[in-house]
């Protein structure tokens, strides 16, 4: 059987992740290498994580975020594919069995993401249609908001060492800077089945801790300007979507009275015109 490393990055959701962790062990039909990352909990996560026994392999690491923790992950990992799952995310039964299904079918692809049913604040809620996952080539979509769940993704090894693994200096939005980097490399496949339980709206989510999440997108987005590697239109892409980004932080800069900080994304967006 293919081996899937499944890496779980936590911090103080001692029950949630204990449900996530049961998501992945009730995986059908697929030999799966279950690896927590506990990033500095302090809820009694160790002692909860404890009660599986060998069939789940703990990292417990100081508090360096979720990009270090899924980083750690893959760094001891055995399988050929690997798969994330936020601990605050569920699988249905089929969900690894299925994705490696879908690859079989579908050699060429290298990575891919299945579809999801969200549920806020335990409501099952409808997504907007901007939320709609592409397709194949994921880079211009990519580059307007992040189109991609990382509790969705399935992808190979070796092309996530190509990627770099996820930027650890970014705190949030380090999805979107690894699917950029991605859209620029491979084409991303679609399993369009509801295989994940995506559940939002309490309290520790990361969305919440920052404002403006545009600024690290933006931070992104700069940072593959500079690399240089990307081809004219999909240089003009990232350019444009800097420009909207830079001018939706600088308006909402000049609401706030902080005309310096608006002086700066407006400096930023004008430098790589």
């Amino acid at each position: 059987m293919t081996l899937v490393s499944v890496i779980i990055p936590t911090h103080n959701r001692r029950e949630l992740v204990c449900e996530a962790v049961r998501s992945v062990l009730a995986q059908h039909d697929v030999a799966a290498e279950v690896i927590v990352v506990d990033d500095g909990s302090e809820d009694g996560t160790d002692a909860a994580l404890a009660a599986f026994g060998a069939r789940v392999r703990c990292i417990r690491q100081p508090r360096r975020g979720v990009s270090a923790a899924r980083n750690a992950g893959v760094r001891v990992a055995g399988g050929a594919w690997l798969a994330f799952l936020d601990s605050d995310d569920l699988w249905q039964p089929h969900k690894l069995a299925r994705q490696l299904a879908y690859h079989a079918q579908h050699p060429g692809l290298h990575a891919s993401q299945t579809g999801e049913i969200w549920i806020r604040n335990g409501v099952r809620v409808n997504p907007c249609r901007h939320h709609d996952k592409p397709d194949g080539d994921i880079f211009a979509p990519s580059v307007a908001r992040c189109v991609v769940s990382p509790s969705a993704v399935m992808l190979r090894r070796d092309l996530f060492a190509e990627l770099g693994g996820f930027d650890e200096a970014l705190p949030v939005c380090e999805d979107y800077d690894l699917w950029l980097r991605l859209g620029i490399r491979a084409r991303l496949g679609l399993l369009d089945e509801p295989l994940v339980i995506k559940r939002g709206g309490h309290a520790d989510q990361l969305s919440r801790r920052f404002w403006g999440m545009d600024r690290f997108r933006v931070a992104a987005l700069a940072k593959l300007l500079a690399d240089g590697e990307l081809q004219a239109d999909r240089r003009a892409l990232a350019l444009a979507g800097l420009h909207r980004k830079c001018a939706v932080l600088a308006n909402g800069a000049r609401r706030r009275g902080r005309d310096d900080e608006a002086a700066r994304y407006l400096a930023m967006a004008t430098a790589w015109a």
